[in-house]
């Protein structure tokens, strides 16, 4: 992906990502998110988000947020799990997560505040068990 050559980078990836690699799934997300060698594809820049996502991949993870917030590659903004997931790579490590989630969180109201919490609850044993 450094040197530009995306359609090199997709089949060097997809056998990693095949494999369970969150990085790849990652990057594959990149690469339909933003159109790099592939037309840009929300619903699959999502899917391939989320796969990472589920084993910790803090990048992954903000983009699912993002992805939840604004509502592409979904039928509709989902501000729970946005925040859920905002969340999640926050505690993955991943220094802008907080900051969206302070954005987000001003625009939910209480209830959807402690739903998203204990969603939070749910996956954090789940996705980071040793935390």
């Amino acid at each position: 992906m450094e040197t530009g050559d995306f359609g090199a980078a997709m089949q060097a990836l997809q056998p990693a990502a095949r494999s369970g690699n969150a990085e790849a799934e990652e990057l594959i997300g990149v690469m339909y998110a933003m159109g790099l060698g592939v037309e840009r594809d929300d619903v699959r820049a999502f899917e391939w988000y989320q796969r990472a996502a589920f084993k910790g991949h803090a990048g992954a993870q903000s983009g699912i947020g993002w992805y939840f917030e604004v509502g592409r590659g979904i039928e509709a903004p989902d501000l729970v799990r946005a925040y859920t997931w905002y969340v999640l790579s926050a505690i993955g490590g991943d220094p802008d997560a907080a900051i969206s989630q302070e954005e987000v969180v001003k625009k939910m109201t209480e209830s959807q505040i402690e739903h998203a919490h204990r969603l939070i609850d749910d996956y954090k044993a789940w996705i980071y068990p040793l935390e």
